[in-house]
């Protein structure tokens, strides 16, 4: 299963998701929008996106850190 990380720049929620699937072993995919990716593409990923990140776990939607640590507990 591989995950993606929509994410920003100087977010500490991102690093915190992207340190705990590192720590589980789960390969990912960062889709920066500060860098190579737009908010737009994040909006058409996920319509109801407000905050980053927005994890996916394989096709399935997680939604941000905390949910993501509830799911991989």
């Amino acid at each position: 299963m591989k995950a993606i990380v929509w994410s920003k720049d100087m977010c500490p929620f991102c690093d915190k998701a992207k340190s705990l699937l590192k720590l589980k072993g789960i390969e990912f995919e960062e889709r920066n929008i500060s860098k190579d990716w737009t908010k737009e593409q994040l909006l058409e990923a996920v319509p109801t996106a407000r905050t980053v990140p927005q994890i996916f776990l394989g096709e399935e939607y997680v939604g941000g850190f905390t949910e993501l640590k509830q799911r991989l507990q």
